[in-house]
């Protein structure tokens, strides 16, 4: 649409990312810097842009009942939550806080498998900004449990509020790692962590 729009150059290369959601962002980044070290000469536009109009979710359609009837009818009634645990194997929430990481635990309704990467790192490394997120992955690698095919979901929070989130797709087997963050302590994880702590 740019091309015609603009009556661009007929050799300008254009790639459409469209149907791979929020992920595309991240993805066309990448496919970006290859193509400018394949062409150092060049020059390479992003653009990301948000397309509702043609996409029906049933998932954004339940969501819509439940906030209206929650307005309408009773407001007692619980939000539609979506099942991501059927989309994600692994997730690694910023862990800025332990009541940050128990409260997404509650509401996206994960097991403490599910958190356990973000409590543990919580616990050995504290609150260590957005580098926490790759803590999680490195504990999660260091556990043996990345599989080829797993997703992990990333989650960060900012000042503001602002939440920004990233998916990984696992293209192999991840050997156990012999020099991670975790390489000298993971045998000691997960360690319990009490739910009430007394001063």
């Amino acid at each position: 649409m740019i091309i015609n729009k603009y009556k661009l150059r007929s050799n300008i290369k254009s790639f459409n990312l469209s149907g791979m959601g929020c992920s595309a962002g991240l993805i066309s980044i990448d496919l970006a810097r290859d193509l400018l070290q394949v062409h150092p000469n060049a020059n390479a536009v992003v653009v990301s842009t948000e397309i509702i109009t043609p996409n029906y979710y049933q998932e954004q359609l339940l969501f819509l009942l439940t906030l209206v009837g929650r307005k309408i009818f009773n407001p007692k009634w619980k939000p539609y939550i979506p099942d991501f645990r059927q989309a994600f194997e692994h997730f690694c929430i910023h862990a800025g806080g332990r009541a940050v990481i128990d409260e997404l635990q509650k509401n996206l309704q994960l097991s403490a498998e599910h958190v356990e990467a973000s409590r543990m790192t919580l616990h050995r490394f504290g609150n260590t900004s957005s580098s926490s997120l790759w803590y999680e992955l490195g504990y999660i690698e260091e556990k043996g449990r990345m599989r080829r095919g797993n997703r992990v979901w990333q989650i960060a929070f900012g000042s503001g509020f602002k939440c920004n989130s990233a998916v990984w797709k696992c293209n192999r087997t991840i050997k156990t790692p012999v020099d991670g963050p975790w390489a000298d302590c993971i045998d000691r994880y997960p360690v319990h962590i009490p739910e009430v702590v007394k001063l």
